[in-house]
């Protein structure tokens, strides 16, 4: 039996189910986007590509924790 996900992960889900595209997708956008602060990259996940709040924080959360190797 696996473990529900936790803390950002567990958004994923509802992301994929709302706007049809894998976090493999949103976590690409992030990763080729020159900003790098989080809340730029949240900000503009909301603006140039309509993610709630909610969702374009635990995508970029998730992203960068990753990439620093959290």
């Amino acid at each position: 039996m696996t473990e529900a996900p936790k803390g950002p992960a567990s958004y994923f889900p509802s992301i994929e189910k709302k706007y049809g595209l894998p976090v493999a997708h949103w976590k690409g956008l992030i990763r080729s986007s020159p900003l790098t602060r989080h809340m730029d990259l949240v900000t503009w996940l909301k603006t140039e590509h309509a993610l709630g709040h909610g969702h374009a924080n635990a995508l970029v959360a998730h992203t960068l924790a990753e990439d620093r190797g959290k």
